[in-house]
């Protein structure tokens, strides 16, 4: 896609006052959003996260999965709507290193409410509330890569 097309398509997403527009010409695709007021100011730079060992990210998944099935773990956790990774990445709580989290356990939200951001292929994702309630419980650390399907928040 040609770069003054991109330009003009950013110009008129900040235009527009819409959130997110996704165009499809041919086999190219482009995705353009912008953040809500009072969300991030500027894309956030984080530095890489250390590269966890080999096992480390296949186990968090495969124990998620042992608790929604009623095994062990599953009366650790509190009950509530589970909020997902839509995607293979890495979960960031907080818009930059040095700002406060989305939500913190306790925190009353409402659906849509961003609650982290999850880095893929270096596109920044927010990943929002699917429902309103209290949060209780954060799964994930800062950071941390996660796996498509993974629990990330339990809401109640």
């Amino acid at each position: 896609m040609d770069i003054r097309k991109l330009k003009k398509l950013i110009e008129l997403v900040e235009e527009s006052g819409i959130a997110e527009l996704e165009i499809t010409e041919g086999e190219e695709s482009v995705r353009i959003g912008r953040y809500p007021s009072g969300g991030m100011a500027s894309i956030p730079q984080y530095a890489p996260a250390p590269p966890p060992a080999a096992p480390a990210p296949a186990e968090p998944p495969a124990d998620a999965g042992k608790s929604s099935g009623g095994g062990d773990k599953g009366s650790d956790q509190p009950d509530g709507h589970v909020v997902r990774a839509p995607m293979v990445g890495t979960f960031y709580e907080a818009p930059s290193p040095e700002s406060q989290p989305f939500v913190e356990v306790g925190d009353r939200v409402s659906a849509d409410q961003t609650l982290c951001i999850i880095e893929a292929m270096k596109m920044l994702n927010q990943i929002e509330a699917e429902v309103s309630g209290e949060v209780k419980a954060v799964l994930v650390e800062n950071g941390q890569p996660v796996e498509f399907d993974q629990p990330l928040f339990i809401i109640g």
